[in-house]
């Protein structure tokens, strides 16, 4: 038997048939800089670590099925799981049935995972700066089909205010699109500014009519045991955020 690997669960008040989970870097196969469960294909780790490193998973936290993969970038395409077929070009998908498991890829990007109080629907989205700015949150929000209030968001293990620097052109498209994004930015002795994805993305999810949001804790910059980071390594692995249905009986 395969070694268990290490995972988050989300913790939110989400009806008890949703899981939503975030693994971490420990239990896998690859070998360094992408050490050791990485999931992601596209990074350049071996094939077949990247496949072992799944099975992993499915079997550690017993999946219905294997997930349903993105090619993510950075946008706000969103697609139904169900029977989506190959890898779809998207950075968040939605399930609605028991069975399809929804899957986005992060190594300092947000992980944002919704689910209706009625545990009937599910979703999990890849929130970067850009996807952000672009609306991916929004478009997620609206693609459950549900009431707004009926919503809860948890947010996982993401690059913390302290370690993520950008330039000012980066806050200024912010706060063009909502002026209450400048509390979300601090200016550092460089002149630039150390931005807040979590405060950005509950922002956003506000605006949307969810105001039900948990997490947000984990800086993956700062923990290299149990994180991944591409802007603290550049070369490296990525983990998974997913989030699926289990029947409610």
């Amino acid at each position: 038997m395969a070694p268990s690997i290490d995972y988050i669960k989300a913790e939110w008040p989400a009806p008890a048939n949703v899981r939503a989970v975030s693994t971490l870097r420990s239990g896998g196969v690859s070998v360094a800089p992408y050490d050791s469960l990485n999931l992601g294909h596209h990074v350049g780790d071996a094939a077949e670590a990247v496949a072992e490193n799944r099975r992993r998973v499915r079997e550690t936290l017993a999946l219905p099925n294997e997930p349903v993969w993105l090619n993510q970038v950075h946008g706000v395409d969103v697609v139904s799981a169900q029977g989506a077929p190959g890898i779809p070009c998207a950075d968040a998908s939605v399930v609605d049935a028991v069975g399809t498991v929804a899957a986005v890829l992060t190594a300092d990007c947000l992980p944002v995972v919704l689910c209706d109080r009625r545990g009937t629907r599910a979703a999990v989205a890849h929130a970067g700066w850009r996807g952000l700015l672009a609306g991916i949150l929004e478009r997620t929000v609206s693609s459950m089909h549900t009431e707004r209030g009926e919503l809860l968001a948890w947010l996982g293990p993401a690059i913390g205010p302290g370690a993520f620097e950008v330039g000012t052109e980066v806050r200024d498209a912010f706060v063009s699109a909502d002026a209450r994004a400048a509390d979300a930015f601090t200016q550092n002795t460089r002149g630039r500014w150390q931005a807040n994805l979590c405060a950005l993305a509950r922002q956003r999810l506000a605006a949307a009519g969810v105001t039900a949001v948990y997490g947000g804790a984990f800086c993956t910059y700062s923990d290299e045991r149990r994180f991944f980071s591409y802007r603290r390594d550049g070369e490296t692995g990525r983990m998974a955020t997913l989030a699926w249905l289990e029947s409610a009986g």
